[in-house]
């Protein structure tokens, strides 16, 4: 088994999609999650390829949400679309990271995904409410690399 899938247990993955739903259920953000081995080029490079590559940029409202983890290079990267970026406060991503992180040094990786998970959620919800009008556009899978 890879480091990748020794990550997440399957029900630590069903309680990171659940969170992803529960977060979207209040927004019409979409937040994505993507675990990978390692990135052969920086991590914020490599985050912008899987954000693109995932269509996060094709939101209606250009607020996509992506946590993206190198796995065994130890790496974390929280990308918002421009809407997202254009609204939370100075420093939300990097006390959101804070977050995630000191769950991950703790050995709490799900926990860690779903803190910042529901942390960028409220930001969503706040600046992007849920109306009935929305869908999904996103899945709300993890995906892998």
């Amino acid at each position: 088994m890879s480091k990748v899938e020794d990550f997440l247990s399957s029900a630590d993955e069903r309680d990171v999609i659940e969170a992803i739903r529960v977060a979207e259920s209040n927004t019409s953000g979409e937040i994505r999650v993507h675990l990978e081995p390692h990135s052969k080029i920086d991590a914020f490079d490599r985050a912008a390829e899987v954000f693109d590559f995932l269509h996060m940029d094709n939101t209606k409202l250009s607020n996509g949400v992506l946590i993206y983890v190198a796995v065994e290079d130890r790496t974390l990267v929280i990308m918002g679309d421009k809407g997202i970026n254009d609204v939370v406060p100075p420093h939300f991503w990097e006390t959101t990271n804070d977050a995630i992180i000191s769950q991950f040094k703790k050995g709490n990786m799900k926990q860690g995904l779903v803190d910042g998970i529901l942390k960028a959620g409220e930001q969503l919800k706040k600046h992007f409410p849920y109306s009935k009008n929305d869908r999904n556009e996103l899945p709300d899978d993890i995906s892998v690399g």
